[in-house]
């Protein structure tokens, strides 16, 4: 009756096993390492930094504890080091070998802590959870991006790409402006006479999607009574909003490798703001910095004649000329007139070449940059274009194509680029700077010492909460309580494993939500152990009372734990933030207290009464009928 099948068994066993390996990375702590990573938006690290750095290392007679690539959103490696002496000495080496120009360095190479989990938990993806800003100190940035900005940009681009249409098509207009800004802006077009209106609608209907136009007239002004007044649809408007957010977000992420911090936090927040949270990060200045400034796009002409060529040999830079390298590659020659800028560029999107399939890039222009690369282009077929990006006055190559033809507002990128490279590419040219300006509303400076005072308090609080539970569960249900405490237990070492599995971020919300968790799953305990105790009550045999209490406490479970996981799926649905972070952890505990609860109790109530054919008694405290005295029964005896 009270059996567990061997596959139930085993599927216990393996889950608390894997439970424990992947829970125990969150105890051994963190150790001294440095953190390397890209300098410049235009250099990507990969697996090859890591046997280089360890060379270095090697020559240099500094040993190390570990090395590892990460290959997340930011690339970047980490060295682990046995001492701080020797982690200072690892990165005075690093230094002068990876960045032998130290005005113009092209690795970050920072201090940083790293798990002490050893390599053979790494092997099998056994890390901690990350630390947040609450419990590790850092910065904390709300910015607020000025979507009135973007629109009014988009509405200049748009008086550019009206004027060139117009033209195009030999319409004569009276003037073009931009009235207003922002989503309240508009472009008025005007015109002398209805019929040259008449004709230019469609034009512009079709060229300019974005825009709803409506026909107006206007008798105050004599000379051009006739206009067409365009405004962004509501559409178009949401659209340029949430690419703003995107590239604001994307360009973010580049930059804050240079503070050479680990586990960033950048996320949307409501349709306008921006989090970003840089753990252990304690210069709030130079974060100000980095998070704020802006790079530059340029596209140029390349000088690839044999003068040219001999003088770039030599050392020397003719005049009229600039020397750039290219990413990657050797230098180059580039000549000082600016075909356009950046800001003409409208995207930029990685594809493959419809004649033999080879990684391209389309790039789009407004009609400023369209007329610039037709007039230039159409002049220089057979030469190489480059394009530049600027950071600080510094500008590099990220790629310089030959000119196959005359292009337009509408052209490609190709050459020897994989499909990996070619969407590094896209995302550099859409990144290279902000969509939208940026205010910082609010900034947080929380130091190391505040954070570990927070994770000792949460411990404790845990710990505290944890032997509370204990010490009634077993003075009040004898072994039955007992086994409610290893359950206990074994559901916080299911949620551990799970939030390191999925590399949560853990926060002074979430270890509240472990608190609450904790109490949730001994209430399923109290219903079990007060059901038995009923059915024993009712004069039900033991073994009958264990499979009976079991099977009708677990609708009660069942329906408590959904209404409660219901709720926690809308906070991590609506919430945000610290709401969200309290909200993972709470979604997982409910899951983790059903299975312990249920599952691992009734487990090893089964091995300990399941075997006894005739069992007269058992160990789950004081039982009494109604009207009975209760010293008339003995603890625990039916």
């Amino acid at each position: 009756m009270n059996r567990y099948p061997t596959w139930k068994y085993i599927v216990i066993v393996l889950a608390l096993l894997l439970g424990l390996i992947y829970a125990l990375p969150n105890l051994f702590g963190e150790v001294p390492a440095l953190q390397i990573a890209s300098g410049k938006v235009t250099v990507k690290l990969d697996d090859s930094m890591a046997s280089r750095v360890g060379d270095i290392l090697g020559k240099a007679g500094i040993a190390n504890e570990g090395l590892s690539f990460d290959a997340g959103q930011s690339p970047s490696v980490h060295i682990r080091f046995a001492s701080t002496d020797a982690q200072y000495k690892a990165k005075d080496a690093l230094e002068k070998a990876l960045n032998p120009d130290a005005t113009d360095p092209v690795y970050v190479v920072a201090l940083n802590l790293v798990s002490a989990t050893p390599l053979w938990l790494q092997k099998v993806h056994a890390l901690p959870m990350y630390l947040g800003l609450d419990l590790r100190g850092g910065v904390h940035f709300l910015m607020q991006v000025d979507m009135k900005s973007a629109l009014t940009k988009r509405l200049d681009s748009l008086v550019g790409d009206a004027r060139t249409l117009l033209r195009d098509k030999n319409i004569r207009h009276a003037g073009i402006a931009r009235l207003g800004d922002g989503a309240q802006g508009r472009i008025e077009i005007r015109f002398r006479d209805q019929q040259t209106m008449d004709q230019a609608r469609p034009v512009l209907a079709d060229g300019l999607p974005d825009l709803v136009l409506n026909t107006q007239t206007d008798s105050s002004d004599t000379d051009a009574p006739y206009k067409i007044v365009g405004t962004i649809q509501p559409l178009a408007v949401r659209s340029i909003q949430e690419n703003a957010l995107k590239q604001n977000i994307t360009t973010l992420h580049n930059r804050v490798n240079q503070l050479g911090t680990s586990e960033p936090v950048i996320q949307q927040q409501g349709l306008d703001r921006i989090i970003v949270q840089l753990p252990g990060v304690q210069d709030t200045a130079r974060a100000k910095d980095i998070i704020g400034r802006t790079a530059t796009l340029e596209v140029r002409l390349v000088d690839d004649s044999a003068e040219s060529a001999a003088a770039l040999s030599q050392g020397t830079v003719p005049f009229g000329l600039e020397r750039y390298i290219e990413r990657g590659r050797s230098a180059l020659l580039v000549k000082k007139d600016v075909i356009f800028t950046g800001d003409s560029l409208t995207n930029a999107q990685a594809s493959f070449s419809s004649q033999d399939q080879q990684p391209i890039v389309a790039l789009t222009v407004d009609a400023k940059g369209a007329r610039a690369m037709r007039d230039v282009t159409r002049e220089n077929i057979g030469k190489r274009m480059a394009i530049l990006l600027f950071e600080k006055g510094k500008g590099e190559v990220i790629t310089a194509p030959v000119i196959r033809s005359e292009l337009g507002a509408n052209f490609q990128i190709s050459g020897a680029m994989t499909p990996v490279e070619a969407n590094d590419v896209a995302l550099l040219l859409r990144s290279g700077s902000l969509a939208a300006p940026m205010d910082i509303i609010e900034e947080r400076t929380i130091g190391p010492s505040l954070g570990a005072d927070n994770i000792r308090r949460g411990l404790l609080s845990t710990v505290y909460g944890f032997a509370a539970i204990s010490v009634f569960m077993v003075i009040y249900y004898l072994l039955f309580g007992l086994v409610s405490v290893i359950s206990l237990a074994s559901n916080l070492l299911f949620l551990f494993a799970l939030l390191s599995v999925a590399q949560t971020t853990l926060t002074l919300p979430g270890i509240a939500a472990i608190a609450l968790a904790l109490g949730m799953a001994i209430d399923a305990n109290v219903l079990i152990n007060e059901r038995i105790r009923e059915e024993l009550r009712n004069g039900a045999t033991p073994q009958a009372a264990i499979a009976t209490g079991y099977e009708r406490a677990f609708s009660t479970i069942l329906d408590s734990n959904i209404t409660t996981l219901i709720a926690g799926l809308a906070l991590l649905a609506f919430g945000s933030g610290a709401i969200r972070g309290f909200a993972v952890v709470h979604c997982l505990g409910i899951l983790t207290s059903i299975f312990s609860s249920v599952f691992v109790s009734r487990g090893i109530i089964n091995l300990i009464y399941g075997g006894k054919k005739k069992l007269s008694s058992v160990s789950i405290g004081q039982i009494w009928k109604p009207g009975t005295e209760t010293k008339s029964v003995k603890p625990g005896k039916v």
